[in-house]
């Protein structure tokens, strides 16, 4: 007689969750949009201060074409912002221009050429400057410019310091976004004869474009509102000064600073002659720090929906 052999029937782990594994799973999408609402009132609530505060200044068409030469005091109303627009779209570009070639090569040379114990010295030097806060990049352009070489406060200086936030930030999107492009591509390109820096120029970089872009305009928005580099290299000017090689010269994230003391006083006003109380003031301080905030944000958010629109235009079909 022949044995009969029995073979458990096992349940799918892939079949019919429990009851219990529901509960579990409705639990945890609950507090993960809980704490997403939560992340989120912050964000909307500065949005909203800085918007309501700020939005009627902005719509003066005197705001984006004069400076503050006129209106440096809290008392008197009206000024722009062409000054510190110019001054920090002029700091903003020069460090970009000599920020992201260099920082796009480094990462070309990182996840392309790099090997051995150099390439560690180069990631190593990469985290560094990553946790650099941005004083400790504005004091040794100090001391080495201004100090050593007895060189003039100037906007020039502020790029410098500048650059060396932004090259970390555009180093490390650059080299994820290097990574993400398939060996396939490489070896198909190198199997046609053609050179591995041309591969690189032609292949590599095209189809990564897309994520470089991005990466370039989170180094832009990340040094943009930086303060510590321009409070100590260059002195907040009231006139449009076009040079940044000479001479005080104005930015946004300076002149909320230089508004700021003034916010909200709403003393100095003439005497009342029948009172002898002193009449309090309109003060003009308080608009034009909050206008100088929303400037500034819109700046971000116009570069980098113009970043989107180029990536787009440019993106390689597969």
């Amino acid at each position: 007689m022949m044995a009969t052999l029995t073979v458990p029937v096992t349940t799918s782990p892939f079949g019919t969750p429990s009851r219990k594994r529901k509960v579990k799973n409705q639990i945890a999408a609950t507090l993960i949009g809980a704490c997403f609402l939560i992340a989120l009132v912050p964000l909307v609530w500065l949005l909203l201060t800085v918007i309501t505060k700020g939005w009627h200044v902005l719509q003066a068409a005197s705001w984006w074409t004069d400076d503050q030469r006129s209106t440096s005091q809290y008392t008197v109303p009206g000024g722009g912002i062409a000054h510190a627009l110019i001054g920090t779209l002029e700091q903003v570009a020069i460090c970009t221009v000599i920020a992201v070639p260099v920082a796009v090569l480094t990462a070309v040379y990182l996840v392309e050429y790099g090997r051995g114990r150099f390439r560690s010295i180069v990631t190593f030097m990469v985290d560094i400057l990553t946790g650099v806060p941005s004083i400790v990049a504005a004091l040794f352009i100090y001391a080495v410019f201004i100090i050593g070489f007895g060189a003039d406060f100037a906007g020039i200086w502020v790029s410098l310091a500048l650059v060396l936030l932004m090259i970390p930030v555009v180093v490390r999107t650059t080299e994820e976004m290097l990574k993400l492009v398939p060996n396939e591509l490489r070896e198909a390109s190198y199997a046609l004869g053609v050179p591995k820096w041309k591969t690189i120029l032609k292949v590599v970089l095209p189809t990564a474009f897309s994520g470089i872009l991005t990466g370039i305009m989170l180094g832009i928005a990340r040094v943009a509102g930086e303060t510590a580099p321009l409070l100590i290299l260059a002195q907040y000017g009231a006139n449009t000064n076009l040079n940044p090689l000479s001479g005080n010269q104005a930015a946004l994230p300076t002149m909320i600073f230089h508004e700021f003391p003034n916010a909200g006083n709403t003393s100095g006003g003439k005497t009342n002659p029948f009172t002898g109380a002193k009449e309090s003031i309109t003060n003009y301080a308080t608009g034009r720090m909050w206008g100088t905030a929303l400037t500034l944000i819109l700046l971000v958010l116009v570069l980098n929906i113009v970043a989107r629109l180029i990536a787009r235009r440019s993106k390689v079909s597969n």
